[in-house]
């Protein structure tokens, strides 16, 4: 079965919706990911469907004429004072085809994160969604096992482990110990690459401006990859210079043709 791509909204942060899912249709992505449960960032587009329905209808018109599918939604965040009911974003998100939701955890507090977790999951089950709960290295869950602890703790089917593969190198997740965990366990799969050198880099400017081309950098992707089950692949790779150099459009596209080249390289 061929993998399936979709292109993630940080790939091409600032970019409006409309213009993200005509980028990815014209790229060759088989789907689109879109962040619309906005984190307020400086220079993002604040985008709540729920709150647009002219906007909604765009968006669910430009998907029908591009022939793109959505993939996920994101960004559901897990801190103390932010909102807690999500309902009406995934009921947008599920009504547009999305059949995922990306989450991550922004407290030290991780008994507050297990009882909130348990209520997303019951809101995203009311819509058909899966939460998928990934370990940024700036965050409050850091590595693989706190997330798996979790994901135990929830003990919710539809929630799932998002493997982004800048946070597993980081992590040191190699793929022994991928092999060792039920695969049923896994969700959206994160493509990205690490510069390999990162003198003078700090790790926040990489996350969000300095990832690497698949195939270029210093990830043992082809490791991780066929260690994990074959689920769908979001590539999330922000790169300010790449994006300087070919454009948005060019970038997209160039995200995807390295990506695709290492699978085709790896037979995966």
């Amino acid at each position: 079965m061929e993998r399936k791509f979709s292109l993630a909204y940080l790939t091409i942060p600032g970019v409006e919706p409309l213009d993200q899912i005509r980028i990815a249709a014209e790229a060759g992505y088989d789907y689109v990911s879109l962040r619309t449960i906005p984190m307020g960032l400086p220079g993002e587009p604040q985008i709540c469907l729920e709150k647009d329905p002219e906007l909604f209808k765009k968006v669910k018109k430009t998907l029908k004429d591009y022939n793109m599918k959505l993939f996920d939604i994101e960004l559901v965040r897990v801190r103390e004072d932010l909102p807690c009911d999500f309902r009406k974003a995934f009921e947008c998100g599920a009504e547009l085809g999305a059949t995922d939701v990306l989450s991550s955890v922004w407290t030290k507090d991780h008994a507050f994160a297990v009882e909130q977790y348990g209520s997303i999951c019951e809101q995203a089950k009311e819509f058909g969604l899966t939460i998928n709960l990934e370990f940024p290295i700036v965050s409050g869950l850091t590595t693989l096992d706190e997330t798996i602890a979790m994901q135990d703790k929830v003990n919710a089917p539809n929630m799932k482990l998002l493997m982004d593969m800048i946070y597993c190198h980081w992590d040191g997740v190699t793929a022994e110990k991928i092999k060792g965990i039920d695969p049923a366990r896994f969700g959206v799969i994160h493509l990205c690459d690490c510069p390999k050198d990162m003198q003078g880099l700090e790790i926040a400017q990489v996350v969000r401006e300095g990832r690497e081309y698949c195939g270029k950098g210093a990830i043992d992707l082809e490791g991780l990859l066929k260690a994990l089950p074959a689920n769908t692949c979001s590539i999330e790779l922000p790169n300010t210079k790449y994006i300087a150099e070919y454009g948005g459009a060019g970038h997209a596209k160039q995200c995807l043709d390295n990506a695709k080249a290492l699978f085709q390289k790896a037979g995966l």
